[in-house]
């Protein structure tokens, strides 16, 4: 037997509809901060790799720990060219392909980043760089989630219920 969803107006948070023990939040600023981080992400990822090729924003080469350009077969200006392709790559993939997938692999390029700052002696950017990765997991989860929530059939309903 299908129960009739019952709204919650109250005034401490968005309105809910409540269908069963199921809670949904009927919230549409979550769809627009979705949004938000996926321009954020992809075009963070592709102008970084776009300026592996100019170098106007730094100097990139400088923050290949001298560790890692010792285990190199080719230059680090090489690197740099190969990590600008990786990370358009990974750009474009969020901002029009699979933003999941993209913000996901960010994520893991940004962990490997910030290791190779931590053995180069830069560790207030490998900070930066852990806490973007950690962002860049929590926007693949949060699209995860809205893109969920927009495939089932709830929204509609609550649509029809909440003005």
């Amino acid at each position: 037997m299908h129960e009739t969803p019952k709204r919650d107006m109250s005034p401490f948070g968005p309105p809910r509809l409540y269908s069963g023990e199921r809670e949904i939040a009927m919230d549409m600023r979550l769809m627009n901060l979705t949004a938000a981080l996926r321009v954020a992400f992809g075009l963070m990822a592709t102008l970084a790799g776009l300026d592996k090729f100019f170098n106007l924003l730094a100097d990139w080469e400088t923050y290949v720990a001298p560790v890692m350009a010792g285990l190199l077969p080719f230059s680090a200006s090489t690197l740099m060219m190969i990590v600008g392709v990786v990370e358009m790559a990974v750009g474009i993939t969020i901002l029009a392909v699979r933003p999941a997938l993209g913000a996901y692999v960010a994520a893991a390029w940004l962990t490997l980043v910030a290791v190779n700052l931590v053995m180069g002696g830069y560790l207030d950017i490998a900070v930066r760089d852990l806490v973007l990765a950690l962002s860049a997991l929590t926007f693949a989860r949060l699209y995860e989630l809205s893109s969920a929530r927009e495939n089932s059939r709830a929204p509609q309903l609550a649509h029809q219920l909440i003005p």
